[in-house]
């Protein structure tokens, strides 16, 4: 493996970091604090130093499901004997042995946590399951009794205090006040008396998060429906119907079929079953998989949580959780984010109603007279897509297939705009057979990455698509990233292709920006590196990567036919084209919805987060102004992993808010020229490679001279707008 020259050393001044400020007494003050100790627990075992394998991937050939247990023992007694040490630093507090320094703590257990973290979302069992419901609290009490330390706070507060007769680096002073700030926050200011209820309450709340993740994996497994014959299946090609015979094999039911429920509402087979109660039978399993009364009933949890979560803000002297948890982002404020997603609601209202008739009439037009239902809209809405747009989902499969499509459209893409280019390698050990694994280079020939892509559903894997690292970026520890990419693309019948819906394209490309945001990462330290970002920042660079699945030089190039080669027909392209903005009531409305549900839900006082949770969710959607009742949310409550179990509690709405940063940023490609070598690189150097360096308003405005407009957003989804801003912003007052 070729390495990387180390970075030039920064220029900060030593001098001045080390006593600049400190007063006679200050110094006196940890001089007389306790001598630290400088003996460190022993590690032992595979994740005890890094890899020996390229770019230190993780050895999969070497990693056994019992290593995990006592690797986060040893881990854990590490970082904290690591902590203690810069604690009881007799020496005066300085950038380099208080901030750097941690920083610093706890690599083994960042390198236990990114493979196990991975493998417990897409690759799990029971034994991984248990380590993670033991290992949760743990971690938690770990984080608290770091950000809780008085005397560690001291530290930081005390070089945090004196930052102005500083000279750092931009990137040094953003980490600074990160560090400082994620100590506040955190509760670090608290009484001592606080400081014991908030580390209850947060081991509490990380014991729920866990389960509740499990639950919902276990409860959709669970729901996935039965059914006796395949004629009740009709509309799905042959190979569904395959798979789902498969399905039920599988599962001891001989003779009958199961369709998977995936983790949203609406289920992929909605647009092709043409048996109506069929369609009903298998929304009623979506809706139903987790409030059903059984042993996977998540309600009591999600009751328990939104208490806590309540009570946590509370004790932190804030209104709401919302608060709590939009204290880093680019919307600050959780009425700014409110707002920015009512703007939608009169325009998208609007369309829900109007293609609420277009299919119902198109029903009546067939002699099904009928009142349109959840379970309808998606077999309507492809049978008005395929007579006004003459589009069949099943035309456009067989030229997306998932290699090809990865391989000469995604990578195609980021070579033809950033110059990366890529290499399969073989010889990395993978965790499961169907991951491929690439290497990435730069435009100058310079190792970048490798690069893991995982594309198929199976039992054990949590729903949705994902990007995580196995190695961050970090010129600190002189380590490039190692990036996975996680789909639940359904896998093809045996002896069949794999082949990708259009969904699929998007996702690929989607989950791909979050792999180019941490791939041109340049970043000194690994918590401001790459996607590092705030959670209404990061999904900015994935949005604005789909755009490149439509970009005709690159459609070209990887939609081909997987049995005759042939190129997508040009007029098949256009049909897709006209077509992407029908549909946009239920597309848009159903994540819009889930974002305003979320919202709602954190915004509660303790008393009121007791209300029975269904009760809430159905007067919280009666509130939006949305057709509700004909499309549900995205996710519902008892089923909203992103929220209870997947950090973005108060944060569903930044999939809105980066969407509209997305639209407005293309925007800026096409009149600046398109897609270009050139705005590649502009690209790159202003938000893409940056990470958390910068104010994120900050950072958009260096790339485009400007603050973002909310009109892109609505004319690429056909709904009525004009060029204002949005309503919220970084750090201007909505």
């Amino acid at each position: 493996m070729t390495i990387r020259p180390k970075a030039a050393a920064r220029p900060v001044l030593l001098a001045a970091l080390l006593t600049s400020g400190l007063t006679a007494m200050d110094q006196t003050a940890f001089a007389k604090s306790p001598a630290a100790s400088t003996a460190l627990p022993e590690a032992s075992g595979i994740f005890a130093e890094p890899s020996a394998l390229p770019y230190h991937a993780p050895d999969f050939s070497r990693i056994r499901d019992e290593d995990f247990a006592p690797a986060f023992e040893q881990a854990i007694a590490i970082k904290r004997a690591e902590i203690a040490a810069i604690s009881a630093n007799r020496e005066a507090p300085t950038f380099a042995n208080t901030i750097v320094a941690i920083e610093k703590a706890g690599r083994m257990l960042s390198r236990v946590n990114a493979v196990f973290s991975q493998l417990t979302s897409a690759n799990t069992n029971d034994t991984l399951d248990a380590v993670d419901k033991a290992t949760a609290p743990k971690l938690s009490a770990l984080t608290d009794d770091i950000y809780l330390d008085d005397r560690l706070f001291a530290r930081v507060k005390s070089v945090y205090d004196r930052r102005a007769a500083m000279t750092m680096t931009p990137e040094d002073a953003m980490l600074l006040e990160t560090t400082y700030d994620d100590f506040v926050h955190r509760g670090a200011l608290l009484s001592a008396e606080k400081k014991a209820q908030l580390k209850t309450m947060n081991g509490r709340i990380a014991e729920l998060q866990t389960t509740f993740s499990q639950m919902l994996t276990a409860a959709s497994n669970a729901a996935a429906p039965v059914f006796d014959s395949a004629e009740e299946l009709d509309g799905l090609s042959p190979g569904a119907i395959a798979a789902a015979k498969k399905r039920a094999e599988e599962r001891g039911l001989s003779g009958k079929y199961v369709l998977a429920i995936t983790n949203t509402t609406q289920q992929p087979e909605f647009a092709s079953l043409t048996n109506r109660e069929t369609r009903r039978k298998l929304f009623e399993a979506s809706v139903n998989r987790a409030s059903n009364g059984g042993e996977n009933d998540t309600l009591a949890i999600v009751t328990e949580l939104a208490q806590l979560r309540a009570r946590k803000a509370d004790l932190l002297g804030l209104p709401d959780y919302a608060t709590y948890a939009m204290y880093d982002r680019m919307v600050k404020d959780p009425a700014a984010a409110a707002r920015f997603l009512d703007d939608f609601v009169p325009a998208l209202r609007a369309t829900q109603d109007r293609e609420a008739r277009v299919l119902e009439d198109f029903a009546h037009s067939q002699g099904d007279a009928i009142k349109i239902e959840p379970w309808d809209w998606g077999y309507y809405a492809e049978q008005v897509r395929k007579a006004r747009y003459d589009l069949d989902e099943e035309q456009i499969k067989p030229y997306f297939g998932v290699y090809d499509t990865l391989e000469n459209g995604v990578f195609y893409a980021a070579t033809q705009f950033y110059g990366i280019t890529f290499k399969r390698r073989e010889d990395i050990p993978v965790y499961h057979p169907t991951i491929r694994v690439y290497e990435v280079f730069d435009a100058d020939g310079t190792p970048l990455a490798l690069f893991y892509f995982d594309p198929f559903a199976r039992p054990n894997k949590r729903g949705g698509a994902w990007k995580t690292n196995f190695v961050p970026q970090s010129e600190l520890f002189d380590e490039r990233p190692v990036i996975v990419n996680t789909l639940n693309i359904p896998p093809p019948a045996e002896g069949e292709p794999p082949l990708a819906t259009w969904d699929n394209v998007e996702t690929m490309f989607h989950e791909f920006g979050h792999a180019l945001h941490t791939l041109f990462a340049h970043q000194r330290y690994p918590s401001l590196s790459g996607s590092a970002t705030a959670r209404d920042f990061v999904e900015f660079p994935s949005q604005f990567n789909e755009n490149f699945a439509t970009v005709p030089a690159v459609l070209s190039h990887y939609a081909k036919h997987h049995e005759t080669g042939e190129t997508i027909p040009s007029e098949l392209v256009e049909k897709i084209e006209r077509a992407s903005k029908f549909n946009q009531g239920l597309g848009f409305g159903e994540t819009l919805e889930a974002a305003m549900l979320d919202m709602k839900w954190h915004r509660l006082t303790p008393e009121q987060a007791k209300a029975d949770p269904m009760a809430f969710e159905r007067q919280a959607l009666a509130t939006t102004g949305l057709a509700t009742d004909v499309i549900p949310p995205r996710y519902k409550t008892p089923y909203f992993r992103h929220v209870w179990g997947g950090g973005y509690a108060a944060g569903y709405y930044s999939y809105i808010w980066t969407e509209m940063l997305a639209h407005d940023a293309w925007s800026w490609v096409v009149e600046n020229g398109g897609p270009s070598r050139a705005n590649g690189e502009h690209i790159r150097k202003t938000f893409l490679g940056e990470g958390h360096t910068k104010d994120y308003a900050m950072m958009y405005r260096d790339f485009a001279g400007r603050d973002p407009r909310i009109g892109p957003m609505l004319e690429a989804k056909g709904l009525t707008g004009d060029d204002r801003k949005p309503t919220a912003g970084g750090d201007e007052t909505p």
